[in-house]
């Protein structure tokens, strides 16, 4: 059980709470959700610093904002949409320069040896970064977050068959992307498939 006075208290309840002057009350949104919101801004960034500032920027928002939630969604839809639009905001002026992280790659499949596991992260993650916005941003939703599709359109605020549609298409492109780096469904390269079946056939002739 959670020692927070604010544990019994639902998100919108802390957000009028916070509206109404109460000096801690956002702090314990922050608290609940900052998680959650760091690992979709990793995954449309495709890159931890600037994840990080826009969730600083995206927090700051919602804070000064507080006043314009009205509660016709849950406050993590709300949320969402802040941190997706400073996320996008972020990557249109800044080119993700560091380093590959696991985040961006949480849905990729994965390979049976070392050599495979970074050819299919270096392919997923260049394919991700290549992809519009709108497309990046869908499937990081619904797809590595398990978001819902309804959720995801008002996220977004677009219809949920644009949602389906943007899903449909990034996964067609992700999936041309890896065939093109030599990578099959299974994650597993050209080059270690061909070494599998080297050693296989070697074991076979002794």
């Amino acid at each position: 059980m959670s020692d927070s006075p604010f544990a019994e208290i639902d998100d919108r309840m802390l957000m009028r709470m916070h509206v109404e002057g109460d000096a801690e009350a956002f702090g314990e949104i922050y608290r609940r959700h900052r998680d959650r919101m760091w690992a979709v801004a990793v995954g449309v960034c495709g890159d931890r610093e600037l994840a990080a500032e826009a969730v600083q920027d995206a927090f700051v928002s919602a804070f000064r904002r507080a006043g314009s939630y009205r509660g016709d969604a849950a406050v993590t839809t709300w949320l969402h949409r802040i941190v997706v639009n400073a996320c996008i905001d972020l990557t249109r002026r800044v080119r993700p320069t560091s380093e590959l992280t696991d985040e961006v790659v949480a849905a990729a499949p994965p390979a049976p040896d070392a050599t495979g596991r970074v050819d299919t992260r270096l392919a997923v993650h260049e394919a991700m970064r290549r992809l519009p916005d709108e497309q990046r941003v869908a499937l990081v939703l619904v797809d590595m977050h398990g978001v819902p599709v309804a959720e995801a359109a008002q996220v977004l605020d677009i219809p949920t068959g644009t949602v389906k549609s943007r899903c449909s298409r990034g996964r067609e492109a992700l999936g041309k992307a890896l065939a093109a780096a030599g990578i099959d469904a299974r994650g597993t390269s050209d080059a270690a498939a061909s070494s599998d079946t080297t050693g296989h056939q070697a074991d076979e002739g002794r």
